[in-house]
Formats: C-alpha cells, structure tokens, sequence
C-alpha cells in the first residue's frame, strides 16, 4: 500500500514492505550541479503535487573502489543525489531514529548498499544518507568550505530534525551511527560543535585515522588539481567531469604510495581540522569535555587490517618499515615483540596496522569520553569470518551484515564465506537489539566504559572482559594526546 508523507519541500509517496514502510531517494539537498559540486550544500527546491519515493536516487560521483561497488555510479547519473532513505514501522509512533552514514575511506560508497530493514522493525526509524565523497566532498578549493561531505551529513541531519515526525520518528531522539570513514565521521561529528542539537547518541564502529591538517591538506589536494590544469576554485572545478577527478586521485594516492611516511594519511580525503566542523583530532576533543552530553558507542573489530594485508606477500609485512612509515620509534617493535610473544612479524605488521588505522582510534573516543564524564561504551567484534579458510579472521567491515542482519548481498558473501553460519542470526540478533536499546535509552547492555575499561566481546557467546587490548593500548598511550 502507497504512503503520503508531507516534508518541508513536498509531499513524498513511499510503500509499504511488509510491516515497514520504506521512502527513498528524498532529497535533502540540492542537485550537483555546475560550480554548485564544489560548495556547501543548500536546501532542495520545493516541488508540487506528490514527488515518488519508492527507488533509490543515484549515487553521489565516484570510482569504482573495489569490484563489489563497481554499479554504484556512472557518468551521466542524475547530479539529484545528495538524498536520504527512511524506513519506519509506524509512521505515528514518535519512535528513536537511527542515522546512518556509510564508510568507503571517503572515497566511495553509497546509501543504497545497506537494507535496516531489520532494524527498523525492532521499532526505530532508520534514515541512511548519500553525502559527497572524494574531490568533490573532500578536496581543497579556494573559495568553498573544507569538509563538504560532513556539512552533507550535517544538512541531513537538519532535514531529519524538521521532517522525520512525519514519518514516525522522534526528533528529540536521534542516534547517528556509521563504520570505517562513516565512523570517523560520527566521532568527528561528536567531537565537533556544528551538529550540537542535532543528535543524542552515536555509535562508531571502526572510526578511522582520517585525519588532515589544514596545511597538509592543502598540500595532498595540490597532488589531485596539480593534474587537472584548472583554477581550484568552485568555477574552474566545475568544468571538469567527475571522472577527471577520478582519474587525477588515482596517480595521486600512486604518488603517495611511493613515498611512505610522507603523509600522515596513506588515502587523500579525510576530515581536516578547520575549526569549523572539528577544530582538534577527535580523541583529544572528547578528552577535553566536547560531546559530554552525547552518549557514545565506539568499537573496533580483532583483526582489522587482514581485510588490506591477507593478499600481501610475506616479504611486505615488515613490521620495522611500517614503523618508520609511521614515524614511530623502532623501540615500539621491541615493545610489540615482548607484548605479543608468540606473534611472528607478519602477524606484527597486521596488528600494528590494524592498531594504528582502527583500534586505538575507537578506544581513544571511549576512553576520552568517559575520562570527561561522558556516558560511554567500547566493544570488540571479535567473531572470525570463515572465507578464505578464516584467513581473514575478525577483520575490517565484518560487523556490517551483522549489524543489519543482511546475508545475501556483496558483504554477506564476502565474508561469510557463501554459506551463513549456523551462529549468525542469534549473534546478529544480539547485536542489533544492543544498538536499538541504545538508541532508544542510551544503555547498549553492558557496563560502561570507566577506570576499568569494561569492554563487550561480541562473539558466540558474547562477554564482557576488562581491557581486552591493553598490551597495545599500552605502546600507544603516549600518543593518544594527539
């Protein structure tokens, strides 16, 4: 059965999935248009009679990051793509909304990957948002704002406060929650003060080092606009097709590749501290008391890097050259070595990667937050994927179908292996009745993170341990002051 809702800008149709109602494709921003792809966002154009809701608009400009994502977008897409879904059980209801913010390293990625379906049964509203990526949301350019793709989620975020009673949700209850770049966003929207009012709670899975100063930044974008041969400024930019831009990033990052230790970033988009969006990394922000109010979920997965290092040849995983790549003293080796005895140093290599990209990252936040007084939680997924043999193990993006309860697409065959475990739905199950007793009371069902550093073990069965991680925790505390 087709649902009108009416919306700031219009009346949208939706339809009804069973017993969940599911609108798609709204735009909560203008079309990418002209020197426009290169500016903040503005509000959509209103638009009469009843706008259709029941696909997916297209998805925002960019390349191809792996096969599995290769459909996502092709020259010539309708620019109307700064759009967001929503899915809800009742459309009276004054329920929790849930926001989602999909990962990519900012790079990629797209709305349309992710079916809360599932969630939103258990009685929330889920919203997920296209926000812009690469160049276009990430890039330096003279006369337009840093950080594009975050003033994106903040747009949305907006639009979710002034129009999500009508579809159900509770305004005054929103959780924002995300995984890899999408993660880094909802720390760095925490930490910041431009989305204060516009969220209650967060939940980080895998919040990542992406991170630039505004000089730095500065510096990596000139590796993309010093190939294209035009002004970088919002006019000369929007002369350029995205592919173009595509193209550009590509030689960058292989630019980048070949000098290691030479940026603090191995990829050339992340959030830059421009003291608009986020003026400090956002472990130091939370330290410091920002977010206090903000209950906050950040959580890392066992063996995150396995997803980048399983396919590297032995002779690359020297855990000495990715040290110095990471302008840390050569004593952190001796460190890891008498830490994690039984290690050999390809398996030193991943885990100090995976330390350094995720890992302290999330158990940064939990613990500044908490350290501030902040109500906050730490988990580790822990359940090893058997693909590959289970070369993979615990690693990065495994928490996804887990989250969502979703088999049957890319990520579900991908890491599952082609078969789902007999022990996925109850472990799913478990996770996202956490995330929605969260989202609906601030308590995930756990003991907070504190001087005890309690942290939920999500596997078969889940647990609670103390500290579970505290040798690395340990060789990197120095550096958790930013």
């Amino acid at each position: 059965m087709d649902l009108v809702v009416l919306t700031e800008s219009g009346a949208v149709r939706g339809v009804a999935s069973g017993d969940v109602s599911v609108f798609k494709g709204i735009p909560y921003a203008a079309a990418l248009e002209g020197p426009r792809r290169f500016q903040a966002p503005v509000a959509p154009q209103r638009w009469d009679g009843v706008r259709d809701a029941t696909s997916f608009s297209a998805s925002v400009p960019q390349p191809p990051i792996m096969a599995e994502a290769s459909g996502l977008w092709t020259p010539g897409d309708n620019p109307d793509c700064l759009t967001l879904n929503v899915w809800t059980p009742d459309p009276g209801g004054g329920l929790p909304v849930m926001v989602w913010i999909h990962g990519g390293a900012y790079l990629g990625g797209s709305s349309t990957s992710y079916d809360p379906a599932r969630l939103a049964r258990a009685g929330v509203v889920v919203v997920t948002v296209n926000y812009r990526v690469g160049y276009e949301g990430f890039g330096w350019v003279a006369d337009a704002p840093a950080n594009r793709g975050i003033l994106d989620q903040l747009a949305a975020l907006r639009w979710v406060q002034d129009n999500i009673a009508a579809f159900g949700g509770d305004p005054g209850n929103v959780t924002i929650f995300g995984e890899s770049a999408g993660a880094t966003s909802v720390v760095a929207l925490v930490a910041g003060s431009a989305g204060s009012g516009l969220f209650r709670r967060g939940i980080a899975q895998s919040p990542g080092s992406l991170f630039w100063d505004e000089e730095e930044f500065r510096k990596v974008s000139e590796l993309i606009t010093g190939r294209l041969d035009v002004p970088a400024t919002t006019e000369g930019l929007a002369v350029l097709p995205a592919e173009a831009f595509h193209a550009a990033q590509v030689a960058a990052m292989g630019e980048m590749k070949q000098a290691p230790g030479a940026w603090t970033n191995a990829t050339p988009y992340g959030v830059v501290l421009d003291g608009e969006v986020l003026a400090d990394l956002p472990w130091v922000a939370l330290r410091a008391g920002a977010g206090r109010d903000v209950d906050l979920i950040c959580g890392y997965n066992t063996d995150e890097a396995t997803l980048f290092t399983v396919d590297l040849p032995p002779e690359a995983k020297d855990p000495a050259a990715l040290l110095r790549e990471l302008r840390l003293a050569p004593s952190v080796l001796d460190e890891y070595r008498a830490g994690y005895p039984d290690a050999s140093d390809a398996e030193l290599y991943t885990l100090v990667l995976s330390d350094q990209l995720f890992r302290m990252p999330a158990t940064w936040c939990a613990e500044g937050h908490a350290d501030a007084g902040g109500r906050s939680y730490l988990y580790e997924f822990a359940w090893p994927s058997p693909a590959r043999g289970g070369a993979l193990g615990a690693c990065h993006g495994l928490d996804l179908p887990f989250v969502f309860g979703t088999t049957d697409n890319e990520l579900g065959q991908l890491f599952l292996g082609g078969q789902v475990p007999p022990e996925f739905e109850a472990l799913s199950a478990e996770i996202r009745r956490a995330w929605v007793s969260f989202a609906a009371s601030g308590d995930p069902g756990w003991p907070a993170y504190s001087a005890e550093r309690r942290t939920r073990i999500w596997n078969t069965p889940p647990s609670v341990v103390t500290d579970p991680i505290g040798v690395s925790r340990r060789i990197w505390a120095h550096l958790a002051a930013g």
